[in-house]
């Protein structure tokens, strides 16, 4: 099959407004429609009122534009839809940057003009460099100015060209004095504010890099396709840390930016730590995770105790050659603290690799750095009352056993009453445990009493003791905590899919795939599967608990077709309440699955891998089924083959020796030589081939009938008697070889059978009979009432068929071995199909004297009505 031809996508490059990017597309577009008869069609574009583009816009297609409702005014956008509905060869899309007015399917332009090269259509577009991604902290940086409307980088690697449109510093500045740029706005401020020679100078220098990066990519490319040079350096693999720090953006951003320079794959990596995030950070983590994605990185997540460990353990995976970490904003206090400098420790620990250390920018008000204690989160409030509470109850005890007991056992109690609340509420209590203890046991127990005078050093180190004691048995404990709630949290993920995977049949599988996507994101769930007969088109699965809506369904839809994610927490069509995800095999695209949570937080990064995993399962299982009704229609598709071979033999055999001896029999009788005494016998030959030939015939469409299910029985009133003489009148010469004899009960009732049907089932036995019993050999024919069943016998005296043989005559096409060839093998799988339309049995047994017996069984369902009286 031949695959269809990428869409190509040209972007025509600029380092501002007004360098000429509009006019440049325009004025290219019209020679490519005139030189090559391109179809070629304006999906956007902005001429600014400048006369010059204006003049370029007359003899293309304008797709309309859409209007769209917005804060009280009516905006123009692209018309995505009618410009696919149009399918042009080329559209030419200009600011590529553009926020969409909302309520569109897509937040930004560029992913409409994603979805325009998934079409196959051709987009020229233009940009600016600032707007890129990587380069809009360094435009902010040098002009001042904010970026908000950004497109990823990730675009430059789609683009098959990219063209500079380029201007001199103090052209563009004239152009700008000229009104050739703005006509409405203020001149005099931009020329002072963003269009500064320095600022325009900056911007060109990036727009020409930037072209000369991609420039240098693709000769490396043709250089490697020819084999002209040795390939690019071997080895180099960049890796970022990515955590919920605001610095990860920045790390992310200079990371991509040196992996594209240097034509290497890069790596992010999120450490999960024993330690829960807040809403807060785990949203900018989210945000980091999806920027380094959206960015081309590979997204790597994993759990360690401790974030350097982590870092290396898959930078030895990965073979990676450079690490990038953001600077740190610790004091050197908490550093130490926490066992020193991640930066210090991570070179320590990394051996041969690189490490790149990357500052941030420097917060706008800078708060002095203070200690902060490590407390644990995760303690409740109620935790601390319990301790203080614990710590009180045992201060009075101890009071009141004063008299008795020394001042140092009293602090061993305490000590031991730190270390248990540390164990069991957690570190936060625990030091506050240690801090209250200590004050009441410094002032209210140590000698002198009622005064903080320590006086021996033992007093104090058991003073010490009870922060160390706390900390440490604090941290440990934490860990504990967290190693236990993950294995537990693993242990019911792995218990889920292991569920998921033990189920019978799809229905199964995505009815414990909803039932456990329910309880684990808490959300109400949809499965939209493929139609049997159209595997483009979906249906919700009944397993599902969300209810559809038509939007849901469009989304749904658009998800599907696009194999992207969709609606809520995405970048398409995120108004919606539900998010929608396509299942995705190796094979291709079998459905989507939907979820609406019942909170308004979105998915955690562990509750997104997890769905991808869950996601994953239901498409193996969805594709295993596909496969196994492939398999079972090939498997149909080959015995219908063997069918219509083994059919065809037999009618080819079949045919063959009656149409010769009409053939013979017709050539004799027209030969004038041939005495006229001869004549009658090959008339007679004619007669007998043509019989022949409609038993065949009639054998091949009572075949086809029941193979399609069209046989019913028309049942009335018949006796047996006119049943088998009619029978044998029908046969005629075929008997003439065989004595046959009848034996019939007598009063034997009526029975309502399909006349036709059943003669032609006694044919069919009497005719097997004739063929494979020797010649003189008698046919007996018997019909007798036993249980309320008519039984009809045909018996032969034959050398019978052998036991194992017994059970497949009835089959299609089946001789028993060592039989003369002959026959089409259809007869008696005929009969057997005609008597179960009437609802009876047919059975055949070998004689004790030789000889094989058909028995045809056929119930009395119900009494013949009485004779209508005569009137005379």
């Amino acid at each position: 099959m031949q695959t269809a031809q990428r869409a190509k996508l040209k972007i025509y490059l600029g380092m501002a407004a007004g360098v000429g990017k509009t006019f440049a597309m325009l004025d290219d577009a019209r020679e490519a429609k005139r030189a090559d008869g391109v179809d070629v069609v304006i999906g956007w574009v902005e001429t600014h009122n400048r006369p010059e583009t204006d003049n370029l816009l007359a003899g293309f297609e304008i797709v309309p534009y859409r209007a769209v409702s917005g804060g009280g005014v009516i905006l123009a956008e692209m018309d995505l839809d009618a410009i696919l509905a149009r399918q042009p060869a080329l559209v030419l899309v200009d600011d590529l940057a553009h926020s969409n007015a909302p309520g569109s399917r897509h937040p930004q332009r560029y992913q409409d003009v994603l979805e325009l090269l998934d079409a196959g259509i051709d987009v020229w577009t233009t940009v600016n460099v600032q707007h890129f991604d990587s380069r809009a902290d360094t435009v902010q940086t040098i002009t001042g100015v904010t970026v908000s409307e950004r497109v990823p980088d990730s675009i430059l690697e789609l683009a098959d060209q990219i063209e500079l449109v380029d201007l001199s510093p103090e052209d563009l500045r004239a152009r700008l004095l000229e009104g050739k740029v703005y006509t409405s706005e203020p001149v005099e401020t931009a020329i002072k504010t963003f269009f500064r020679i320095g600022n325009l100078t900056a911007l060109r220098e990036m727009a020409l890099r930037l072209t000369a990066e991609r420039v240098d990519q693709q000769l490396q490319d043709y250089r490697q396709l020819k084999q002209i040079t040795t390939p690019w350096k071997a080895g180099d693999r960049l890796l970022v840390a990515v955590s919920p720090s605001p610095l990860s953006e920045r790390l992310i951003r200079w990371t991509r930016r040196m992996a594209y320079n240097m034509e290497a794959p890069w790596i992010a990596v999120n450490v999960e730590l024993p330690r829960r995030l807040s809403p807060a950070d785990r949203e900018r983590l989210i945000r980091n995770v999806a920027l380094a994605r959206e960015l081309g990185a590979e997204v790597v997540t994993t759990i360690a105790g401790d974030v350097i460990a982590g870092l290396m353990r898959v930078a030895h995976e990965r073979n990676v050659t450079q690490i990038v970490v953001g600077k740190p904003a610790h004091s050197r206090l908490q550093d130490f603290v926490r066992g020193g400098s991640i930066v210090n420790r991570l070179i320590e620990a990394s051996g041969a690799i690189d490490v790149y250390v990357v500052t941030g920018d420097e917060p706008e008000s800078s708060a002095p750095r203070t200690f902060v204690p490590p407390v644990e989160r995760h303690s409740a409030l109620r935790h601390y009352l319990i301790a203080f509470a614990i710590v009180v109850l045992i201060t009075v005890v101890s009071i009141w056993l004063s008299p008795i007991i020394e001042y140092q056992a009293v602090g061993l109690i305490d000590l031991l009453v730190v270390l248990l609340i540390a164990a069991y509420l957690g570190r936060g209590p625990a030091i506050l445990a240690a801090t209250v203890s200590a004050i009441t046991w410094g002032y209210l127990f140590m000698p002198p009493r009622n005064m903080f005078m320590a006086v021996n050093i033992e007093d104090v180190i058991v003073l010490g003791l009870y922060f160390v004691i706390a900390l440490f048995v604090g941290n440990f404990t934490a860990k504990i905590r967290q190693g236990e709630r993950q294995a537990r949290l693993y242990a019911e993920r792995t218990l889920a899919l292991y569920h998921l995977s033990r189920q019978p049949s799809v229905t199964d599988v995505l009815r414990s795939a909803v039932d456990e996507i329910e309880r684990a994101f808490n959300a109400e769930v949809a499965i939209f599967l493929t139609l049997p007969d159209d595997m483009l088109a979906l249906e919700a699965h009944p397993v599902s608990t969300l209810r559809v809506t038509e939007r849901h369904f469009s989304i749904a839809k658009w998800a599907f077709e696009s194999g992207k994610p969709a609606g809520r927490f995405t970048d398409t069509l995120s108004q919606s309440d539900a998010t929608f995800l396509p299942l995705i095999t190796s094979g291709g695209k079998v459905g989507v699955i939907g979820l609406k949570r019942r909170g308004e937080t979105r998915l955690s990064r562990d509750e997104e891998t997890l769905l991808e995993t869950f996601t994953r399962q239901i498409a193996l299982v969805i594709e295993r089924e596909l496969l196994n009704e492939a398999a079972a229609k090939a498997a149909m598709l080959q015995a219908s083959e063997q069918f219509a071979t083994s059919l065809l033999n037999s009618i080819s055999h079949e045919f063959r020796t009656p149409i010769a001896a009409i053939a013979g029999a017709s050539s004799g009788l027209i030969d004038p030589l041939m005495p006229d005494a001869a004549k009658p016998d090959l008339v007679e030959d004619i007669q007998d081939a043509a019989d022949r030939l409609n038993w065949l015939v009639g054998n091949l469409l009572d075949m086809t009938r029941l193979e399609s299910g069209r046989v019913e029985a028309k049942l009335e009133w018949c006796d047996v008697t006119d049943l088998i003489g009619s029978t044998l009148h029908r046969m005629g010469r075929h008997l003439d070889a065989h004595p046959v004899s009848i034996s019939l009960q007598r009063d034997l009732p009526l029975i309502k059978i399909d006349f036709g049907l059943m003669e032609q089932v006694i044919a069919n036995l009497l005719y097997n009979a004739v063929k494979y019993t020797p010649v003189g050999t008698p046919i007996d024919i018997s019909a007798t009432v036993e249980d309320n069943v008519v039984c009809l016998r045909v018996t032969d005296h034959g050398g019978g068929i052998a036991p194992a043989d017994q059970a497949r005559v009835f089959e299609k096409f089946y001789r028993a071995p060592g039989v003369a060839a002959g026959g089409t093998g259809l007869g008696l799988s005929i009969a057997k199909g005609f008597v179960e339309a009437h609802g009876g049995r047919i059975s055949v047994a070998n004689l004790n004297g030789g000889g094989a017996q058909f028995t045809i069984r056929l119930p009395i369902k119900a009494q013949p009505p009485p004779p209508p009286e005569s009137t005379l």
